[in-house]
């Protein structure tokens, strides 16, 4: 018997790097609406008071970027200046300039020149049968309790809840099966009145038991405001800056990373699309009970169409030829930057949601690379029922 533990952490939207990925997914999905065609690479810092903007951006179209920064604050909950951000007063400074002609050489579709993709680099996609939405139950589970921390504050479940939060979840695997929840940490912004007996036990009763239930033993040991108090929090405790939750944002560490960052970035880079459609494949890959797990990496060259390289791992786990998946992949799904942004549907404005909780394992309409639709042509190509 082989036992192991494996953890993963998530963060709230009121998280500082989590305010910095909504403001710059939020100017994205305004810029694609009114140019879908629109260039964008956004970065945002976020620190007390201020809220800055920098990028390269090519667009046909205008957008007023201070007011998407003040709505996007009032979004998540920073409508107090005892927060250390308020969306009323703070200081948005901007610095956006035109994307690089060299790149767009490259990157752009002409007569005589097909869309490359927009940079080197890998990008891996991951799958597992742990949990309904095929992603690891670690990060599923740190996930949801940051989600359920944002719904008791904006429901006025727990009043005293401000916007920064942390989750972090242990789980015991016996033979590679998740079996129980060892730890679980919340760090909860809140009040400077509520004292901390009742934070511990209204965090375990309405966030943690809700979430967790089924996975909780006697054994599991709860960690909630392990230093006793979290009053000072959001960008005055610390400074945010978009593209540090990458593993946040995928798979909590189980499934590798090629290390681009995808938030404020538009399909043309395959930092991000490129992740989502390697997420696409592996997902349905375990669907199609071809592995229970799978990790996919695919790796480009700026300004080339075509992936360079195409791999897959199914981890022992697989019921095919493994050594046959990867020209499985490339017979099954579009692979060239502007046939998977078109197969995806990733010039529509729909980042923002994507900006915390993960980009994976999510069930809106929007989310498109969470499909299982190419289900039957993998199985058709295995020939396999």
């Amino acid at each position: 018997m082989k036992k192991y533990h494996f953890t993963s952490e998530s963060v709230t939207e009121g998280h500082p790097d989590k305010i910095c990925d909504a403001v710059s997914d939020s100017v994205l999905d305004a810029l694609l609406t009114v140019d879908p065609e629109s260039r964008v690479a956004c970065e945002t810092l976020t620190t007390t008071g201020l809220v800055m903007v920098v990028g390269e951006i090519s667009t046909r179209g205008y957008v007023d970027i201070p007011r998407i920064v003040r709505n996007t604050l009032v979004k998540i909950g920073y409508t107090n200046p005892d927060f250390g951000l308020d969306a009323t007063s703070c200081a948005v400074v901007t610095s956006i300039h035109e994307q690089s002609e060299n790149i767009a050489l490259g990157v752009d579709e002409t007569d005589k020149h097909e869309q490359g993709a927009g940079d080197q680099g890998m990008m891996f996609g991951y799958a597992c049968d742990e949990t309904p939405e095929l992603m690891p139950l670690p990060i599923t589970l740190a996930n949801k309790l940051t989600m359920r921390l944002a719904e008791v504050r904006k429901k006025g479940i727990l009043n005293w809840v401000r916007p920064d939060g942390k989750s972090q979840v242990t789980v015991e695997y016996i033979d590679g099966e998740p079996k129980s929840v060892t730890n679980v940490v919340v760090a909860v912004h809140h009040n400077p009145e509520v004292p901390h007996d009742e934070i511990v036990s209204s965090i375990k009763k309405h966030v943690v038991i809700p979430v967790c239930e089924k996975y909780l033993t006697p054994e599991t040991k709860f960690y909630i405001n392990a230093t006793g108090i979290f009053t000072v929090g959001g960008p005055e405790a610390d400074a945010g800056v978009t593209g540090r939750k990458i593993i946040v944002d995928t798979y909590g560490g189980m499934g590798r990373h090629g290390g681009g960052a995808f938030s404020g970035k538009d399909a043309s880079k395959v930092d991000r699309s490129a992740s989502y459609m390697a997420r696409y494949i592996a997902k349905n890959i375990v669907a199609a009970k071809l592995a229970r797990r799978c990790e996919v990496q695919l790796a480009y060259s700026i300004g080339v169409a075509d992936p360079v390289s195409v791999y897959a791992n199914t981890f022992d786990t697989g019921t095919v030829d493994e050594n046959k998946l990867a020209d499985a992949i490339r017979a099954v799904f579009p692979l060239k930057p502007a046939d998977l942004i078109k197969h995806l549907q990733l010039k529509r404005p729909i980042f923002a949601k994507t900006s915390a909780y993960g980009h994976f394992g999510r069930s809106e309409e929007e989310f498109t690379w969470e499909k299982t639709d190419k289900v039957d042509e993998l199985k058709t190509y295995f020939g396999v029922k």
